[in-house]
């Protein structure tokens, strides 16, 4: 029991220091996403702490921090406009329509976890990764340069524009000299303390975080505990024509929210050497977004950059998220005043230092030695999720990726042509036959020319679907019209199954006492094993 607690508590400190650093950062980012999708600031705060909270402790990837995020929050907006026509004016129907919506988005999500789709992201390819991150660091940075406008929309300008970058800067230098003078201070919550000091102490006027509130039309950060939303049910219609306006955006936020969150999972997982469990991240996210739902939150996911923070900052357990929910709640509720003195700038600085950490650098060093097509990827991912959001951009680049690939494994078809002595026709086929392959296999054939008698060989070749098999009864109704015999040698066993199926007359086309050694091996590892001990002796 010693031990067990030992292993758990190891990284304690660096858990600790590196969750409240996190939730420091969370402050600003909550209120701005809630800004974004036309909610009190609260709103957004409330969805940090709980989704935080939840997903930390049941989550499939410890160490990944959750709360209210930018992508989702984009959706949100008109979800909220559309909501609020719903109603008179001043009666913020908007607001428990997103609750509900955020709701069922939590259901679809614990469906996929229950499915175990979570899986899928196995099929994301490195390109979408690496296009994923940069395009995902270029939106971080964007999202940082709004933070040097007043509330007009105006450029800082003289001294109020030279204090900020100074700050930024100050930020910046601590975060990165820090570790090389010690590894034991989180660099990212010293370098708030000491410019939050600096700006205090010294009197500047700076933007901080109160002022960042109170200017988007908050009344500050002060709140009390969440609160069981009873107004959704009596306020919102359990109906068809509210599951009609509700569902299509759920089910759009619960493909971001599960796509965001499964890359930054394989991110964290590539960063710490380990592995999360997708399926769980997938039940966490969508058992969390419930009750968030129900609790006044605004929903979110897995936000990239705090995980990253949490990471660098030595976060690695479960206990630094937990810190970083709890943290938060208690800014809420006992430290509101001291959190809205917190210069922007400071955030800002540590959000630069997460850019430069996320960017893929080595993207530029490999585009000439990688194929033209994961170059196109990459550009096209990164470029994507700047224009649109990380779900198009992660469906697009799987898309252009599974078609250069489709393509690719389309040219490998071949056929080797050879005549036996009695005047068969051999055919050995090579390469995978799909839906892509299937024009190319049908002109390797010269149906009306070709002797009576026409073997076709698929031992160096796989049917991989229906296009395949279809293929094959076509072929077949040819050599038949032409009064010919034809011959088919080494086909999978799923494929003669379904041509049984499909007719009778099958069973006379179709070789089934196989003299091949080959084959045999293929078929049964076992035979292999015994004959390459053979072999040996």
């Amino acid at each position: 029991m010693t031990e067990f607690i030992r292993k758990r508590t190891a990284n304690a400190k660096n858990d600790i220091l590196s969750g409240i650093t996190v939730a420091l950062a969370l402050v600003p980012e909550a209120v701005a996403f809630a800004f974004v999708a036309g909610v009190d600031p609260l709103v957004g705060l409330y969805a940090a702490f709980m989704i935080g909270l939840i997903t930390a402790i049941f989550g499939g990837r410890p160490g990944m921090i959750s709360g209210a995020t930018g992508a989702l929050a984009v959706v949100m907006v008109s979800l909220v406009a559309e909501g609020n026509a719903f109603g008179a004016e001043g009666e913020n129907l908007g607001l428990y329509y997103l609750f509900a919506t955020v709701i069922l988005m939590g259901v679809i999500q614990m469906f996929a976890g229950v499915l175990k789709l979570g899986k899928f992201v196995r099929l994301i390819p490195h390109p979408v990764m690496m296009g994923f991150v940069n395009g995902l660091a270029i939106v971080i940075f964007l999202a940082q340069l709004k933070m040097f406008k007043d509330v007009n929309g105006d450029w800082f300008s003289g001294a109020q524009m030279w204090t900020m970058l100074a700050l930024v800067v100050l930020t910046m230098g601590i975060m990165f000299g820090l570790p090389k003078l010690t590894k034991k201070l989180p660099e990212a919550l010293v370098a708030i303390l000491v410019v939050s000091a600096i700006a205090i102490f010294g009197n500047f006027d700076v933007a901080t975080v109160g002022s960042f509130i109170r200017d988007g039309g908050g009344e500050g950060l002060k709140g009390g505990l969440p609160q069981f939303q009873t107004e959704i049910f009596s306020k919102v219609p359990f109906n068809w024509q509210t599951i009609r306006f509700i569902g299509p955006y759920a089910l759009i936020l619960a493909a971001i929210g599960l796509i965001e969150s499964l890359m930054t999972l394989n991110l964290v997982d590539e960063l710490t050497d380990t592995r999360g469990n997708t399926n769980r991240e997938c039940m966490a996210q969508g058992g969390a977004n419930v009750i968030t739902g129900l609790f006044g939150g605004m929903g979110g996911c897995a936000m990239i950059g705090q995980s990253l923070i949490n990471i660098k900052g030595g976060g690695r357990g479960r206990l630094s998220g937990i810190v970083a929910a709890l943290a938060l709640l208690a800014f809420i509720l006992f430290a509101s005043g001291l959190i809205e003195q917190v210069p922007i700038a400071a955030l800002v600085g540590v959000m630069f230092m997460v850019v430069i950490g996320t960017f893929a650098w080595s993207s530029f060093r490999i585009l000439n030695k990688i194929p033209v097509t994961d170059v196109i990827v990459l550009i096209a991912v990164s470029a994507l999720t700047v224009i649109f959001d990380l779900a198009v951009a992660v469906i697009a680049g799987v898309i252009i990726s599974a078609l250069v690939f489709s393509w690719e494994n389309a040219k490998r078809i071949r056929a080797r042509k050879r005549m036996r002595e009695d005047g068969t026709k051999i055919y050995e086929i090579w390469g995978p036959l799909f839906f892509g392959s299937i024009i190319a296999f049908n002109e390797k054939f010269d149906v009306k020319n070709d002797p009576q008698q026409v073997e076709v060989d698929f031992v160096e070749s796989r049917i991989s679907d229906h296009s395949a098999i279809e293929a094959i009864f076509n072929l077949v109704n040819k050599y038949e019209a032409e009064g010919k015999t034809i011959k088919l040698k080494h086909l999978s066993e799923d494929c003669k199954i379904l041509l049984y199926k499909s007719s009778p007359k099958f069973r006379e086309v179709i070789v089934e006492d196989i003299d091949d050694p080959r084959y045999h091996l293929a078929e049964n590892p076992e035979a292999f094993t015994k004959g390459l001990s053979e072999y040996k002796l």
